[in-house]
């Protein structure tokens, strides 16, 4: 059967969701020995970087399944799954979906204490650790009944697996966590529906992507993008390759070059690691698309990128192979289940200063007043409502959390933007990194895009504004590319990047090394602890 053909039957399938993929693909034909998933380190004798049939996959989810199964794992069982390698966490995310338990995804780089506390907090019955994490964890009471190893599940017998379990849309499929980048990370809970609305709505229903060929997915693993990039390449019957690894550029480019994928798909912590590297000197031609979710991307980084690569175009000869890639943008978040937004850079494209585009089909999206309740009007900044259908349901074992953040029917993503005239959304900052400066504002990260923009030796900058003696002082930091001065000086070029009355906050520019920006679990710079350890370095000054 052609993938046409299964996409057509998936998309017809209301019972079709983000924890029955695997087995529903089964049953509406597709062919066993077409593409089911290649990983980065070995699985089940199986050699890292061979792709899976879809067949093999299915054989090793099973395995997992009778092993979980045998242990006493049932349906509604919260797991917890902490564990460094894409495989591990997938396999296993599949195999307890498989039984109707609802896996807990845990970021690997996540420190043990915070760990445990989470842990802990889940109240789950059991926890799938690698020997890493199993120390990590060493002396922590985690009130579990089962303590399996990432070596052992895999040696179960498929044959004895239990028939899948059939999801209802409702039914809660797996928990993952925020990015923990102020404190201790929130666990949100995905419904079968929710977590594959997007790719319902509009991967099955269109014609594969250009570029959705073979797809080389550097999102986290343990994150609701991973699943969902997983879900989506097995649907359209792409070829795909999961990396356990987003942080390191160099790697990610190697993976690259050796796979030569026709799309990317990373968050922005990624494309920002991409950046530091000489693209030109690697062979990147095969990619003709690289796909962002979560923060949107930064101008400098993504004009890297679609300088490299290859597409498809259409010329008076004919459809012909041209130099430069495509980006697409957006925003997006755990809780939010999917980008809400979506614009399409080439090298060609010029609307950039966060410009995250314009809504999905699917989002129905609000800029409120908080105060009022009320949309604000074009051109203003109001904070982001969101109504869809790939919103999480809430947060695990934390009502409070999961009813704190509505407003007349709108969740609250947290994420401040304007809308201009022509319909196209612009992010400026997350409401808690705001300044108020006395009736006007400081918005760190339009801030930080502007400096990036006119900086272009600047790699990454963070802008930490503090009160001193009553008034409101802002410094600069920096991170430089590789060979660049740090002794220029940029004062002018970032006065220049900010309003007048943050200008006249601008106290000092510091230039910081690479080993100074403080990176949370996911690689996103935890602007929270680098302002407030550089509040508490210049305290008196």
């Amino acid at each position: 059967m052609t993938g046409t053909n299964i996409r057509a039957r998936l998309a017809a399938d209301p019972q079709l969701g983000a924890g029955n993929v695997l087995p529903k693909l089964f049953e509406h034909g597709a062919d066993p020995e077409g593409p089911g998933a290649a990983f980065d380190t070995p699985v089940d004798g199986y050699p890292a970087w061979q792709q899976l049939t879809l067949g093999q996959l299915r054989e090793r989810v099973a395995a997992r399944a009778a092993w979980w199964q045998a242990n006493g794992i049932g349906p509604r069982d919260p797991v917890a799954i902490y564990v460094s390698s894409a495989a591990d966490c997938l396999l296993n995310f599949q195999a307890l979906a498989w039984l109707g338990a609802i896996p807990a995804l845990m970021n690997p780089y996540l420190p043990g204490d915070i760990a445990a506390e989470y842990i802990r907090r889940l109240r789950g019955v059991a926890l799938v650790a690698d020997p890493e994490h199993r120390a990590r964890l060493a002396g922590q009471d985690l009130g579990l009944a089962l303590y399996a190893d990432a070596a052992d599940v895999g040696t179960g017998d498929p044959s004895t697996a239990p028939a899948p379990y059939r999801h209802h849309p409702d039914d809660p499929i797996a928990i993952t966590h925020s990015s923990g980048t102020t404190r201790m990370p929130a666990a949100v809970v995905h419904s079968s529906a929710s977590l594959f609305a997007a790719t319902r709505l509009f991967r099955l229903s269109a014609p594969r992507a250009r570029g959705a060929e073979r797809i080389l997915s550097a999102l986290p693993a343990a994150h609701a993008a991973g699943i969902s990039a997983l879900n989506m390449a097995l649907c359209l019957r792409s070829d795909l390759l999961l990396l356990s690894t987003q942080n390191d550029g160099p790697a990610v480019v190697r993976a690259i070059e050796r796979w030569k994928p026709s799309g990317v798909l990373g968050f922005a912590a990624t494309w920002t690691q991409l950046a530091r590297e000489d693209l030109s000197a690697h062979d990147l031609d095969s990619v003709s698309l690289w796909f962002n979710t979560g923060d949107c991307a930064h101008e400098p980084h993504i004009r890297r990128l679609v300088a490299v690569g290859s597409r498809e175009t259409v010329t008076r000869e004919g459809v012909r192979r041209t130099p430069g890639s495509s980006f697409v943008d957006g925003l997006g978040s755990t809780e939010m289940g999917h980008s809400a937004f979506h614009i399409t850079h080439t090298a060609a494209t010029e609307r950039y200063g966060r410009c995250v585009g314009v809504p999905h089909g699917f989002a129905d999206v609000a800029l409120l007043d908080t105060a009022t309740g009320e949309e604000v009007p074009v051109g203003e900044v109001g904070q982001l409502g969101l109504k869809a259908p790939t919103l999480a349901p809430g947060y695990w074992n934390d009502s409070a959390a999961t009813y704190r953040n509505r407003l007349g029917g709108y969740y609250l993503t947290g994420d401040l933007l304007y809308r201009d005239e022509e319909g196209y959304y612009f992010h400026v900052d997350r409401a808690v990194d705001a300044v108020d400066l006395g009736g006007e504002w400081l918005y760190t990260a339009m801030t930080e895009e502007r400096i990036l923009a006119r900086c272009p030796d600047v790699h990454d900058c963070t802008v930490v504004s503090t009160d001193v003696g009553g008034r409101v002082v802002t410094d600069v930091l920096l991170a430089l590319h590789a060979g660049a001065d740090p002794a220029a000086d940029r004062a002018p070029a970032i006065r220049d990047a900010l309003t007048a009355a943050a200008a006249a906050t601008l106290r000092q520019v510091v230039v910081i090394s690479e080993a100074d920006l403080i990176t949370g679990p996911t690689g996103k710079v935890r602007k929270f602890l680098m302002r407030q350890r550089h509040r508490a370095q210049t305290a008196g000054v």
